[in-house]
């Protein structure tokens, strides 16, 4: 048994160096730069997080009113595209300041529950809405790394994130301002080739304003669709965005 410890002790210490060995460096001297660029590309997950308004009273064009609830939710997680571009500028051994101005192609499903409008089943009137968008993004980050061991350097970076949103139709149920301002967090490592390096990178966004045009139900023609615009008073953009980055 003594035999049987002592040979576990040994190929655990081994593997341990094992693991622990170093190994000739790819690109040694790439991060001693004092400004560097690169390319980006990914995919992100768009949600919005709403504040509905509750029972809110309606007044037909006869000048009868009612009281209706009307829920708004964002009933699934839409996958999209992201482009964009890389400048890094080197501050001292372990923090760099980023700039990825990008562009994100995604969409919402918004999904409006009417539950004091019922259908022959029972159940609330529904209508839904796919609500496109296409972001251009200038995110400022500041971005933590750990020390280089052989060919990988793991991190961690928060920042700001200001969007520009280029889409949105006049006469959709809602209609999100053309400005927003995200705050950012998010990990990564460095993986160093031969030939360049790559780095995978988890970032975690979050609207810190309103990002609801809360005028849009004045500029609305159909009337009947005004009960549904109203029935939102806040939303706030939420992202998770999967960036691959080739230096």
């Amino acid at each position: 048994m003594k035999r049987l410890y002592t040979i576990l002790i040994l190929c655990t210490a081994a593997i341990t160096l094992a693991a622990q060995e170093r190994l000739p460096q790819n690109k040694p001297y790439i991060d001693l730069r004092q400004l560097h660029f690169g390319i980006l590309v990914g995919m992100h997950m768009q949600d919005i997080e709403l504040e509905n308004v509750g029972p809110q009273t309606i007044t037909a064009p006869d000048g009868t009113t009612t009281t209706q609830t009307i829920l708004c939710d964002e009933d699934k997680w839409n996958p999209g595209l992201t482009v964009g571009v890389l400048a890094d500028l080197r501050l001292n051994k372990h923090f760099s300041l980023r700039f990825t101005p990008s562009m994100h192609f995604g969409s919402k499903h918004l999904v409006f529950r009417n539950l004091s409008l019922l259908d022959d089943n029972g159940r609330p009137t529904e209508k839904t809405q796919d609500l496109k968008n296409t972001y251009i993004s200038f995110p400022v980050d500041l971005k933590f790394s750990a020390e280089r061991f052989n060919n990988y350097r793991p991190y961690l970076l928060a920042g700001i994130n200001p969007m520009l949103n280029l889409t949105g139709k006049d006469q959709d149920y809602v209609r999100l301002k053309r400005q927003d301002m995200m705050l950012e967090v998010g990990l990564g490592c460095d993986f160093y080739l031969p030939f360049f390096k790559l780095i995978p990178e988890l970032k975690f966004c979050y609207s810190l304003t309103n990002c609801l045009d809360k005028n849009h139900a004045n500029e609305l023609q159909d009337a009947t669709m005004r009960a549904y615009t109203n029935s939102v008073t806040r939303g706030q953009n939420k992202m998770i965005v999967l960036t691959f980055y080739f230096e």
